[in-house]
């Protein structure tokens, strides 16, 4: 099965971190979401990991919707330079627009803004809200930490092991657009019918 991928959401962070590295591969994954010609969807602030991205895909020639609430437009310094900038009344209502406007989500290294996107996707996805894949560009290692704790989570019974499989993990932005690509939601009984949350 190969899944129609024409936007993807970006959850990242308005801080670049200290390692360049972070940034240089944000830039990355937006250049190569325009040279597929996927639209990029995001938090709209031209700061941090969420700046790189989208300059990424600008320089390249892509379409970008930023999806800020109005609270954060002068904190995270709303993009000017996008394709479409939707401000929203809350952060629980930019969730779900990015959602709305996304065919699939990757998750960049983050604090707790951007877990919190994460999470509550994966929850969607368990619950059956939606069927998109969600991706983790492990970047610098980042997230083997979090991989850690989610088998923890399996082997202390608290989720799945097909739940657990539902997020996409690689270190590589064509490996990753490529599983994105080729996934297939297991069924919600399968995810729940075990589960102890």
């Amino acid at each position: 099965m190969h899944t129609a991928i024409k936007s993807i959401a970006v959850f990242c962070g308005s801080s670049e971190g200290y390692n360049e590295t972070y940034r240089n591969t944000a830039y990355d994954l937006g250049a190569v979401l325009a040279s597929r010609s996927i639209s990029l969807i995001y938090g709209g602030g031209k700061i941090g990991l969420m700046g790189a991205v989208a300059e990424g895909v600008l320089q390249n020639g892509g379409s970008v919707t930023g999806v800020i609430p109005s609270f954060l437009q002068t904190k995270e310094i709303a993009h000017e330079g996008i394709t479409q900038l939707i401000l929203t009344e809350n952060m629980h209502e930019r969730k779900l627009k990015m959602h709305e406007l996304s065919d699939g989500v990757i998750t960049l290294p983050g604090g707790w803004g951007t877990m919190d996107e994460l999470f509550e996707i994966l929850t969607w996805g368990q619950l059956g809200l939606h069927k998109k894949p969600v991706g983790l560009l492990n970047i610098n290692g980042y997230f083997d930490s979090l991989k850690v704790l989610m088998n923890n989570m399996v082997q202390e019974g608290f989720l799945n092991e097909c739940t657990h499989d539902i997020l996409l993990v690689s270190e590589d932005i064509d490996e990753l657009l490529d599983m994105m690509m080729n996934y297939e939601a297991p069924p919600v009984e399968k995810m729940l019918n075990k589960a102890r949350t």
